[in-house]
């Protein structure tokens, strides 16, 4: 006689849940509720997918399980074995919540909320409970909340505290936008995030004001650095007066930069052995000015780089020391001899 396969007494909240029995004949009854997905899953696999309705499984309404079933000898006159998941398709609220570390290295801890449903019953199956082995809603639960942390920590760790204290709807919609597709992975459709709350350690909370001023983490971690050497040595009597002569001056000293030129035409600040500007391609270097179009040249160029004008014109020469003397001169650089 054919047997009903059913989903009896699901609960508010159940997301997922398993006919006990494997034995399935042709000529079975599969009853499917609305908000339900019924799927075939056999050898690691998700097969044929019902959705609401009441089907007398055939081969006709299996054509994936029975494709696999037709290479075993006699399928058709004993039960075949295979699971069968049930699936509910409604909106499920789950909780988050872990601690971090932002790009600068800063603690972070939150949690809150977040919203999902099964999109893909079939991949679903595949990816987490198939392939995790979770057939209840409390394990299931528990897997999507490591889950999300997971995801959670590596995006959160790609910006700075700036970017995330204090920010809980900004920091909810930057976390929906990039565990989107990490849902859509296994099979769920995330549909909103919400952060309840986001802190830090108090040391971070004092580096706040000077982060959300420009200053970066590392100088607030020698500022803060400072301080600290300065109250211990201050505690400290006797060899500790010698001590802070010789670690307190380095800490005060800012970090070396290297020394750069300032591009004439744009301003921008190159590396000071820079023939060119690294922003406009400008000369960086004092040099002589084209007559014709006046564009400011390298010390030593010929010709114009602009306009391919002759900047030099050819030497003479001192009658008296031999000395090369510019266009024009009418005495000598070297001796003083007046020139022709």
């Amino acid at each position: 006689m054919p047997k009903v396969i059913e989903w009896v007494g699901a609960r508010e909240g159940d997301i997922v849940w398993r006919y006990p029995r494997e034995e399935i004949a042709w000529g079975d009854n599969l009853i499917v509720h609305e908000y339900e997905a019924a799927v075939f899953f056999r050898d690691g696999k998700a097969y044929d997918v019902f959705r609401a309705g009441r089907h007398v499984l055939t081969t006709a309404n299996l054509p994936l399980l029975t494709s696999l079933l037709s290479r075993i000898a006699g399928f058709d006159r004993v039960p075949f074995r295979a699971t069968v998941v049930f699936i509910s398709l409604k909106q499920f609220q789950g909780r988050f919540g872990a601690q971090g570390q932002t790009k600068e290295l800063a603690p972070l801890k939150f949690y809150g909320s977040f919203w999902f449903r099964v999109e893909e019953p079939n991949l679903f199956v595949n990816e987490i409970i198939g392939g995790q082995n979770i057939y209840n809603t409390d394990r299931l639960q528990e897997f999507l909340r490591g889950y999300f942390n997971e995801k959670l920590i590596d995006t959160l760790s790609q910006y700075s505290l700036v970017d995330v204290y204090g920010k809980l709807d900004e920091t909810s919609l930057l976390a929906r936008s990039t565990l989107y597709d990490a849902f859509r992975r296994v099979g769920l459709e995330l549909i909103d995030v919400k952060f309840e709350g986001i802190d830090t350690t108090p040391e971070w909370r004092d580096r706040l004001f000077f982060l959300r001023t420009g200053v970066s983490a590392g100088e607030v971690l020698r500022m803060q650095t400072v301080q600290k050497a300065a109250e211990s040595l201050s505690q400290s009597p006797g060899a500790a007066v010698g001590a802070g002569i010789a670690i307190i001056p380095p800490l005060f000293q800012q970090p070396q930069t290297q020394p750069t030129i300032q591009c004439p035409r744009c301003g921008f600040q190159n590396p000071q052995t820079a023939r060119f500007c690294m922003n406009c391609g400008s000369p960086t270097q004092p040099g002589q000015v084209c007559s014709r179009c006046g564009t400011a040249n390298p010390v030593g160029a010929r010709f114009c780089i602009n306009c391919g004008n002759q900047l030099q014109q050819t030497t003479g020469k001192c009658p008296r020391c031999g000395s090369d003397t510019p266009p024009g001169a009418k005495f000598c650089l070297n001796c003083g001899e007046k020139l022709a």
